[in-house]
């Protein structure tokens, strides 16, 4: 692989950040039990992590959508590829997500999780790139605000590799030919 990757974000800080938002999350869920859901594949590394460190009963659950439109640009459009197992109705909801960029996918989810009954509904990203959003948003909980670059690790990959990656990287402009 001729890729090069610069750290953005260090293994260390995103631990202890992860360690900083379980805490806030935990208060904020106290004496109740908080349904995670993921957006697949990205979420599963940040949701499970952050799961391990709450302290509030904790169940989790895991859906995959798909936009359509152009490779660089989404339409909007939001196709569920897989559903979630379980019934939202009654449930505190908290959405967690490795990045938001663009903020339709998530709008999109928002309105149908609320359609479905959901209690509460809140979000919790990685990853938060203002600069992109074309969808107005509330972000509950945010790791950390970064600038307009295509990153890697903590589950975001270029074309399915570097998603295990203990960091935050940049693939660099020349990374291939």
């Amino acid at each position: 692989m001729a890729d090069k990757i610069e750290v953005l974000i260090s293994k260390e800080a995103v631990d202890k950040r992860i360690s900083e938002l379980a805490e806030q999350i935990s208060k904020d869920y106290e004496g109740k039990e908080v349904h995670m859901i993921g957006v697949l594949k990205g979420a599963a590394f940040f949701m499970s992590a952050l799961a391990q460190k709450l302290t509030v009963p904790v169940s989790l659950d895991y859906m995959c959508v798909s936009s359509y439109g152009s490779s660089t640009k989404s339409s909007g459009i939001v196709k569920i590829v897989k559903d979630l197992d379980e019934p939202l109705m009654g449930k505190d909801v908290l959405i967690a997500e490795d990045i938001i960029d663009s903020g339709r996918t998530l709008n999109y989810l928002k309105e149908l999780f609320r359609d479905r009954g959901a209690a509460s509904l809140r979000i919790c990203t990685l990853l938060n790139k203002p600069e992109r959003r074309v969808v107005e948003m509330d972000v509950d909980y945010i790791g950390f605000d970064i600038p307009d670059k295509f990153v890697v690790g903590w589950g975001m990959d270029y074309d399915q590799l570097y998603r295990n990656l203990p960091y935050i990287g940049v693939v660099t402009p020349d990374a291939k030919a």
